[in-house]
């Protein structure tokens, strides 16, 4: 709240009665699963929420009772056979708390946080989903007149099933009511405090529609008064159960609300401390074991609310807890009156936004293995829990970085005529490898589990003409002993064979690593080179280099043909890959929007179509003819005071004379590629007839036409 502004105070002041309204039925429900009487729901929504707000660097997070640590913690008790609001149960639960928050502190201490860094973006949307999915699912019951659901997918299920078999329609009725109002307004009128409407109309419907005559349960009435502070009683509690429970909620707690913090972080530009939100966790949940309270955790749904309704600030939090103040001071008899389908509705609401569809159906488009790595999150939080969603979702993301680093982008290199570099053969169709040497660019760090890669990938292309192997490691930060061993093997090998070996073009840290992995003596023989071309010339080939199946040759020697007339369009084919051929075709339109006056088109055509073209650099000889021919076949596209048959045809004159130039001077300056030429406008007449077979039967048509007026005048 520092620099805190006016301005922002109408909307946190609203966010904030608005979470402390929420946080009553949420938190009694989730006190009451955790195996302890509802009131210390809100109990736990006074102390927890505001230590938090104190220490935390989110500005819109919220604290407080929640699913995931009431759910284990109700698991935990019912497992060691306490009973539900019993003494014993009342002294164990706080202890977890406790527990948890020493735990937390611990986590604080050795910078734990850091351990949200490795979990990727399609195990954040799926946990943060699983989660959202999980409570939603927890709450169906409640629509349909039960109680709320526990448990993971199968026991939810079980849950719905039996609250169908229990149905109360006036309870459904009301909470779909309810909820498609919520929704409904939140679109049309998002800033609006729908859920405050709906709140009270639920109350007024209570005090003078009598609905809980007709089946639909009612928030239970709680005596008035705050909190009590309570010291832990150590001597009535097992430390040893209640010190692993409390780890394993700390586990998940970090783990659910650093993951929830840092997505609502990343969605609306600001940054936090995972670290300090760590303290945050530890003050809280000790907080709340002072009040007698379950763990607590950060809050998905509130926290969405808060976002929905434009608080700003931890205010919010301050708004709540004093809220919840007054309420339990002088309020505790309105909370008798409130239907619980209404505010289970409220909270399907906000959980509503939580889940990540969109991110979802973006992965299934672009990325499959991201895809199910998301849904196996999903699923894992769905149907282990929380605690294994976490773990699975941090494996998975080793496993996802392991499995990348397997198989990294790879590929062999060679030469083009007349450039400098070396480039990727099967990306540049001019690039021939040199004879008798093999290229290879490895763009990874090399370790155990992609050593056998790059071993087989290089044996499987030397043969017996081989007399150099050069490996780019430019992309190569760090080797490991495994690593270093095979190089050493790989490295004896080849010279047995009379094969040069190099590795060349990697960071100087790496020849260190060599030195102290017990590989120096590769660096010592010279088989470590900083650049390629050293490598070469070590080897003794000199430009210009022999290529492997460039057979063009003049006197002997083979011809440096320019890299200009050499290109094709290359760089749109790195550049757009399967839009290659949308994007030129997009160029032409942009030239032909730009005819506006035959002065500035005759100047295109003397001086070449590459000044007109503004992202293409490079245009060679080849390519502007090609440009040329797809200008021609979109004639019937000029402006429409261009588009008579007089200007046309002046235009296609020029631009045939034009297509003429580049042909003689191709045909002076290199006669040995005339014959590409005249192949390649083959081939794009084929191409052309196929794209656009309309505009070549006009244009066709239109040539005719020009010939035969030609034939006329001469």
């Amino acid at each position: 709240m520092k620099n805190y502004k006016l301005n922002y105070l109408p909307k946190d002041i609203l966010a904030g009665i608005i979470i402390a309204a929420v946080s009553i039925p949420i938190s009694m429900g989730y006190a009451e699963v955790s195996g302890l009487p509802p009131v210390y729901g809100l109990y736990g929504s006074v102390l927890p929420i505001l230590f938090f707000a104190m220490f935390t660097t989110s500005p819109q997070f919220i604290f407080g009772v929640d699913a995931a640590p009431a759910a284990i913690i109700g698991a935990a008790a019912a497992g060691l056979g306490l009973q539900a609001q019993s003494p014993e149960a009342m002294s164990f639960i706080p202890m977890t708390a406790l527990f948890a928050g020493c735990w937390l502190l611990l986590f604080f201490l050795l910078k734990a946080g850091k351990m949200v860094d490795y979990i990727s973006t399609p195990v954040m949307g799926g946990f943060i989903s699983g989660i959202a999915v999980t409570i939603i699912l927890m709450q169906i019951p409640k629509i349909l007149g039960g109680g709320s659901g526990t448990g993971e997918l199968p026991e939810l299920i079980r849950a719905i099933i039996e609250a169908v078999h229990q149905i109360n329609g006036a309870s459904v009725l009301l909470g779909v009511c309810s909820l498609a109002v919520i929704v409904i307004a939140r679109r049309l009128a998002p800033k609006f405090p729908m859920v405050i409407v709906v709140m009270a109309a639920g109350v007024l419907l209570t005090c003078f529609g009598h609905i809980d005559q007709y089946g639909v349960r009612l928030l239970s009435a709680v005596e008035p008064g705050l909190p009590k502070l309570m010291c832990p009683q150590f001597r009535s509690v097992d430390l040893s159960q209640a010190a692993g429970r409390g780890l394993m909620v700390a586990v998940v707690i970090m783990a659910e609300t650093l993951l929830s913090e840092n997505n609502f972080a990343f969605r609306n530009g600001y940054k936090i401390k995972d670290n300090q939100e760590i303290l945050a966790c530890a003050v809280g949940n000790i907080a709340s074991a002072l009040v007698g309270c379950c763990p607590v955790n950060g809050s998905i749904s509130r926290t969405s609310m808060n976002d929905q309704y434009g608080g700003r600030t931890q205010m919010v939090s301050v708004t709540a807890g004093i809220a919840m103040i007054l309420l339990l001071l002088f309020g505790t008899g309105f909370i008798g009156y409130l239907p619980v389908p209404v505010l289970t509705a409220i909270v399907i609401s906000a959980l509503m936004k939580v889940v990540e569809l969109d991110l979802a159906v973006r992965l299934f488009r672009v990325s499959r293995n991201e895809f199910y790595i998301f849904l196996a999150a999903f699923f894992a939080v769905l149907l282990l829990g929380t605690i294994y969603g976490v773990i699975i979702g941090i494996i998975l993301s080793f496993i996802a970085v392991v499995l990348k680093a397997t198989n990294p982008p790879r590929a062999f290199l060679g030469v083009i005529p007349g450039r400098d570099g070396f480039y990727d053969c099967s990306k540049n169709r001019h690039a021939h490898e040199i004879e008798h040497v093999v290229i290879y660019r490895f763009s990874e760090s090399l370790f155990f589990a992609n050593v056998k890669t790059f071993q087989e990938d290089i044996e499987n292309r030397i043969s017996d003409e081989t007399k150099v192997v050069i490996v780019d490691a430019g992309a190569m930060t760090s080797i490991d002993i495994t690593a270093a061993d095979r190089l050493e093997m790989m490295c004896e090998r080849f010279v047995k064979q009379g094969i040069h070996f190099y590795i060349t073009e990697h960071m100087s840290s790496v020849n260190e690593q060599m030195r102290q992995l017990g590989i120096g003596w590769m660096i010592e023989k010279g088989h470590v080179r900083r650049t390629i071309t050293a490598a070469l010339h070590d080897s003794g080939y000199l430009e210009p280099y022999t290529l492997k199946g460039y057979t063009i040759q003049k006197n002997g020697h083979i011809i440096n043909i320019s890299a200009e007339t050499e290109n094709t369009l290359e760089e749109f084919a790195w550049a757009f890959g399967d839009e290659t051929v949308d994007q030129i075709e997009k160029r032409v339109h942009q030239v032909l929007d730009s005819i506006h006056c035959m002065p500035d088109w005759e100047e295109i055509a003397e001086q070449g179509i590459e000044s007109s073209l503004k992202y293409w650099h490079g245009l060679g000889a080849i390519d502007e003819d090609e440009f040329l021919r797809r200008m021609e076949i979109h004639m019937d596209e000029l402006p429409d005071k261009m588009a008579d048959r007089d200007h046309r045809r002046i235009i296609l004159e020029l631009l045939e004379k034009r297509r003429h130039h580049i042909r003689e001077e191709i045909g002076r300056e290199h006669p040995e590629i005339l014959e590409k030429l005249q192949h390649r406008r083959e081939k794009l007449e084929q191409r052309l007839e196929k794209q656009n077979p309309e505009g070549a039967r006009r244009l066709h048509q239109w040539e005719q036409e020009l010939r035969q007026k030609r034939e006329e005048s001469s």
